[in-house]
C-alpha cells in the first residue's frame, strides 16, 4: 500500500486513491458543521472551538458569505477552506460582471465541487481537506448543498459533515419534518449539534438565511434561549416517562 497512498494521480489495485481518502479523514477529524433547509427559511449551524483567552473571537469564522445570497459552512482544514472561499468569492463577482446577475446556488456549488476534484488529478498537489455545506436561495426556494473533497456535490434537505457527522446525520433522518417553520429550523439545527458539543451555546454559532437573501447570525444569548427551550423540553420528557412507572409501583404495593 505505502507506494500508492504516496502518489495522487495513482490508483492502488482495489480502485482507491488513498489521498482522497486522507482528505476525507482530515474531515472528519474537524468541528461540526450541520445545515437544515425550513419552509422559507435555511439554517447553518456549526461547532465553534473554544476561544483562547487572549484571543479575539472575531478572527474565527466558521460560517462564510461568498456573495450578498450565498453563505457557506466548513469542516476540515481552516487554511484549506480560505483558499476555496476566495475562489468562489472571485467567481461570483466575475459572474456578476459577465452575466450581470448574481451566480445561482447551484453553479457556485458546481464550481467549488469543479475546484476540489481538479486538485485530485494533478500532479504536484494535494486534495482539499474540507467538506463544505453552501446554502441560498434560487428562485424563492431554500437550497442546501454539500461539496466533498473528492469533488462530489449532492442537494439536501439536511444534512452533517465533520466530527460524529454520522451520529448527527441519524439524528436529522428521525426528527426532520418537511416545510418547517423559522423557529422549529433554528431548534432543530441546535438540537442537532447538541448531540456533539457537550459545553452548550457558548460553542455553537448559528447562521439564518431568510427568502428576502439576509442573514442574520444569532446573538450568543439568542443560542442560549433556544438551548434553555430545548433543555426544558427534555426534562418535561423525562418526567412523563417516570410518571407510568410511578403509577404502576403504587398500584402493585
Amino acid at each position: 500500500m505505502s507506494g500508492y497512498d504516496r502518489a495522487l494521480t495513482v490508483f492502488s489495485p482495489d480502485g482507491h486513491l488513498f489521498q482522497v481518502e486522507y482528505a476525507s479523514e482530515a474531515v472528519r477529524k474537524g468541528t461540526c458543521a450541520v445545515g437544515v433547509r425550513g419552509k422559507d427559511v435555511v439554517v447553518l449551524g456549526v461547532e465553534k472551538k473554544s476561544v483562547l483567552k487572549l484571543q479575539d473571537p472575531r478572527t474565527i469564522r466558521k460560517i462564510c458569505m461568498l456573495d450578498d445570497h450565498i453563505a457557506m459552512a466548513f469542516a476540515g482544514l481552516t487554511a484549506d477552506a480560505r483558499v476555496l472561499v476566495n475562489k468562489a468569492r472571485t467567481e461570483c463577482q466575475s459572474h456578476r460582471l459577465t452575466v450581470e446577475d448574481p451566480a445561482s446556488i447551484e453553479y457556485i456549488t458546481r464550481h467549488i465541487a469543479q475546484v476540489q476534484q481538479k486538485y485530485t488529478q494533478s500532479g504536484g498537489v494535494r486534495p482539499f481537506g474540507i467538506s463544505t455545506l453552501i446554502i441560498g436561495f434560487d428562485k424563492q426556494q431554500p437550497r442546501l448543498y454539500m461539496t466533498e473533497p473528492s469533488g462530489i456535490y449532492t442537494a439536501w434537505k439536511a444534512n452533517a459533515i465533520g466530527r460524529s457527522s454520522k451520529t448527527v446525520r441519524e439524528f436529522l433522518e428521525k426528527n426532520y419534518k418537511e416545510e418547517m417553520e423559522c423557529k422549529e429550523t433554528i431548534k432543530l439545527a441546535v438540537k442537532s449539534l447538541l448531540e456533539v458539543v457537550q459545553t452548550g451555546a457558548k460553542n455553537i454559532e448559528i447562521a439564518v438565511m431568510s427568502a428576502d437573501n439576509s442573514v442574520k447570525h444569532l446573538e450568543i444569548e439568542e443560542v442560549e434561549s433556544v438551548v434553555a427551550e430545548i433543555e426544558k423540553e427534555k426534562e418535561e420528557e423525562a418526567e412523563k416517562k417516570k410518571k407510568p412507572t410511578n403509577t404502576v409501583a403504587s398500584g402493585s404495593s
